[in-house]
Order: C-alpha cells, then sequence, then structure tokens
C-alpha cells in the first residue's frame, strides 16, 4: 500500500558539521504516516519514500525528528542544483510513501 502526499514546506539547513539540507513534513501529514507506517525497522524509524520535486523524481527515506516531532526529508546537492532550490524557500514536492 502507498499514501501519496502533495504539500509545500520551506528547505532549511541543518545547523551541525555538515551541510545538510532538509524539508520538515507538515504535522498532520507526519501524523497520518506514523499511522500507516511501519513503527520498527532498521534506520532508526527511516521510512522509505519517493519525491518528485520539478522535473526530479528519486527514492530516499525520511526521518522523525525528536525536537519537531515531524519527519525530515533530505535534499541531495544534485537535486538542489538541478531543481534550483535555494535555504530559506518553499518548495513544492510529491511524496509518496509505502506504508507496509
Amino acid at each position: 500500500m502507498t499514501k501519496d502526499y502533495r504539500f509545500t514546506a520551506r528547505m532549511w539547513l541543518y545547523q551541525g558539521r555538515a551541510a545538510w539540507h532538509f524539508i520538515s513534513l507538515p504535522a498532520p501529514i507526519a501524523e497520518e504516516i506514523r499511522f500507516f507506517a511501519p513503527r520498527k525497522g532498521p534506520g532508526w524509524g527511516a521510512v522509505r519514500v519517493t519525491v518528485a520535486i520539478g522535473g526530479s523524481t528519486w527514492q530516499t527515506s525520511i526521518f522523525p525528528d525528536k525536537e519537531s516531532g515531524t519527519f525530515v526529508l533530505p535534499i541531495k546537492a544534485d537535486i538542489r542544483k538541478r531543481e534550483a532550490l535555494a535555504i530559506e524557500r518553499d518548495v513544492t514536492l510529491a511524496l509518496t510513501v509505502r506504508c507496509g
């Protein structure tokens, strides 16, 4: 089973030793994913997803974030370059979650 979502959220830069770029999922979507996605599995609670931004589609994982209580989606450098994405700008994306 899969669940499809479409939303707009801001891309942000992780404030740590590495330059990771993320998008935080809206809380209602995160709650639904927690309900439908497996609760235990490899990768610290990671959930496998397919993401589409502009003309780019790729497979990755979203990760639970204890601080915000939502999931975060890492955005790879080649996607950021290809789609001209910038920190603190809104990004519209489609997300397909594999739920089981």
